[in-house]
């Protein structure tokens, strides 16, 4: 059984095996019992919620394991909280929302926003929870079996799709190929004017990605879960690398942020959407089973839902407590090292006021 940390992707024979053992009741690493005593932190006493109803736009997928826990339980609702959620389908689109006005919170992958930030430094963001940070197989590049592509040299001259130019997947790519020995340069990756994703403004949604792979559009995808665990079974494709490697090892991928007017408006309601969110976290975290529930029992693919074989195989993130600022400074770092920023940048612009929330009441695993 996999460990804290180690949601590992199986496949094949393996992928039969995990769905029996599973469907055994061996996917939880914690108790009911663990489970309820996290939940019966709930509910706080910040003082009543400036807002009760939040707009929230999530990527639907496994980094934003949490919060889907979170709504699943009914943990946002014991903090006086009703939830609209709108599925994202970039983190870019969810960031436009945000600064009009139509979003709340947000979340999704730091690149976006740390883009942003430092482009737009009069309209400043705050990241008041992390989502994610990045494990074996979590993050894949897949290539069809007819390609004939078995090493990422071959991925010269050739198109790999990720989701929104210049983001957090073609980061993670252009290290991995760096990593590999390849020039990124001599790989290209959909703009505007790719056939592909002309109608979504250079970006490839994840949910056409697979079909997109399949019908020869592009040479490559890359894939969060539950997509990379969907193209493998709906349509054959196989893995060609594993993005958690060398300089983006254990990575940060996601945050839930917000804008720091909207927050200086609406601390208790801040506080108290954390305060579910760090119990979906800690959830996430160490209980694969709410995890599978939780995407399962989602309304509709475009929402984030999967069948219950999809659930069984996929492979999660970590789920991190908190907010550590040296943990995203990497993510700037690394941002800054492959030209996604013209000078370096320093995150603590990006965090929450010191004290404003403490995490420890809600995990001995804090960070």
């Amino acid at each position: 059984m996999l460990g804290k940390g180690a949601w590992g992707r199986v496949t094949g024979a393996a992928a039969l095996a995990a769905v029996a053992a599973l469907a055994a009741g061996c996917s939880s690493t914690v108790s009911g019992n663990s489970v309820s005593s996290l939940e019966s932190s709930l509910p706080t006493n910040y003082g009543a919620p400036e807002t009760t109803t939040l707009n929230v736009g999530v990527v639907p997928a496994m980094d934003s394991a949490g919060f889907f826990v979170a709504q699943n339980l009914g943990l946002f609702a014991k903090e006086g909280l009703t939830i609209n959620y709108t599925p994202a389908t970039s983190s870019e689109t969810a960031i436009t929302a945000q600064l009009k006005g139509s979003l709340d919170i947000t979340a999704g992958n730091y690149v976006s926003y740390i883009q942003q930030a430092a482009s737009h430094p009069s309209q400043p963001f705050e990241v008041i929870s992390e989502g994610s940070v990045m494990q074996q197989g979590a993050q894949t590049v897949f290539v069809m079996p007819s390609s004939h592509i078995t090493s990422l040299s071959q991925l010269k001259g050739k198109l790999v799709g990720v989701n929104a130019p210049q983001n957090i997947d073609y980061l993670l790519d252009v290290s991995v190929l760096k990593e590999n020995g390849i020039n990124p340069g001599q790989v290209s990756f959909p703009t505007v004017k790719t056939k592909a994703s002309a109608n979504y403004g250079g970006a490839i949604p994840f949910p056409l990605m697979a079909g997109d792979l399949a019908d020869g559009e592009i040479a490559a995808a890359t894939l969060p879960e539950p997509f990379a665990s969907e193209a493998e079974q709906q349509y054959g494709a196989v893995p060609l690398a594993d993005l958690n490697e060398g300089a983006t090892n254990d990575f940060p991928i996601e945050g839930y942020v917000v804008t720091k007017a909207w927050a200086a408006k609406n601390q208790n309601t801040v506080r108290r959407f954390i305060a579910a969110l760090t119990v979906g976290q800690e959830i996430s975290d160490t209980d694969r089973a709410a995890v599978e529930t939780a995407f399962e029992d989602l309304k509709g693919p475009q929402n984030g839902q999967v069948s219950r074989d999809i659930a069984a195989v996929m492979a999660l993130n970590q789920y991190p407590i908190g907010v550590d600022q040296t943990r995203l400074q990497r993510v700037a770092d690394v941002m800054f090292q492959f030209g996604l920023l013209s000078k370096k940048y320093e995150v603590s612009n990006m965090m929450m006021p010191s004290g404003f929330f403490n995490f420890s009441p809600f995990s001995a695993t804090s960070s």
